[in-house]
């Protein structure tokens, strides 16, 4: 019995490996482990909020918007832009860095002061040309860099000149001057006013026809006329130099009843001119404190003839 157990451990130790059955060690099964699933951040959106605009504020800009005057084509005079100035009026001006713009004053006109927003970034000075009446005053202007913007006023011994100044990457207005409506239409009047001063009160008038019998009486008001003479045909009523910056007294003729009759009458200078002879007449000015003057023709005979007061 023994024999055969030896026998059979000898066999077994003996045996090949392939035949051999060997338990092999349970090895534990992993176990998947859990998906991590990424949590991802809410995306916030940035929106601005845009403020509402103040009223005033708004009509600020449109006012600006309205007032300012672009350089036009039919403006040009070779160069330059001639803008006609009006009072309030924004002028557009177009720049460059490397060129200066010449801002041309009227001829007569003294420079006051300058200022700009922008000190900093633009070069501004001043000039002048010609002389005595013709001397001119010119402002110049330089940006340091394109994609500036700035204003500009002016001010002289006549006038106000608002500017906005802008500044391009190459082109740049050479020069800009103004026209002056408001003067030129003051000197269109007194041109018409001295011609009127200058021409005769009537055409045809003969010295040696000329009457002078008027006496002139009643208030020492400031327009009281000087005298009145008639030619057989018109009357005439010459007044002091100071009607031309007063308020001028109607005419009005007295009847033989003592009643006033606005008269047709026209103003040459510093004279009425009635289209008749009268014998009475009298000027009034005023309603609560009028005041009034009476010019009478004096008859052949030396005697006035006198119509009553209405």
């Amino acid at each position: 019995m023994r024999f055969i157990l030896a026998v059979s451990a000898i066999a077994l130790a003996t045996a090949p490996a392939s035949a051999q059955t060997v338990a092999s060690p349970k090895v534990p099964t992993p176990v998947a482990a859990p998906a991590v699933v990424p949590i991802s951040k809410p995306s916030v959106r940035r929106v601005r909020v845009k403020r509402p605009i103040s009223p005033s504020v708004a009509r600020v800009a449109t006012a600006n918007r309205a007032a300012t005057q672009e350089p036009q084509a039919q403006g040009f005079v070779n160069a330059v832009q001639v803008f006609p100035f009006a009072d309030g009026a924004i002028y557009q001006v177009y720049t460059a860095p490397g060129a200066v713009t010449d801002i041309a004053l009227q001829p007569g006109e003294s420079l006051v002061a300058v200022a700009a927003g922008d000190t900093v970034r633009w070069v501004i000075g001043d000039t002048t040309s010609g002389s005595g009446t013709e001397k001119r005053t010119h402002i110049l202007v330089k940006p340091f860099a394109s994609g500036l913007a700035t204003n500009l006023v002016i001010t002289t011994d006549r006038r106000s000149y608002h500017l906005q100044l802008t500044a391009t990457s190459r082109t740049a207005m050479a020069a800009l001057s103004w026209t002056y409506p408001a003067d030129q239409l003051i000197a269109l009047r007194r041109a018409a006013e001295q011609a009127a001063a200058a021409a005769p009160v009537s055409e045809g008038l003969s010295v040696d026809s000329l009457h002078f019998n008027y006496t002139i009486s009643g208030d020492q008001a400031a327009w009281r006329p000087l005298r009145a003479f008639d030619d057989g045909r018109q009357t005439f009523v010459e007044f002091p130099a100071s009607i031309a910056v007063g308020e001028a007294p109607p005419f009005f003729i007295i009847g033989a009843g003592g009643e006033a009759e606005l008269a047709n009458y026209r103003v040459r200078g510093r004279f009425y001119v009635v289209d008749r002879i009268f014998d009475v007449a009298e000027l009034r000015l005023g309603t609560r404190k009028q005041q009034i003057v009476r010019i009478s023709r004096i008859a052949e005979g030396g005697a006035s003839r006198k119509g009553k007061r209405s």
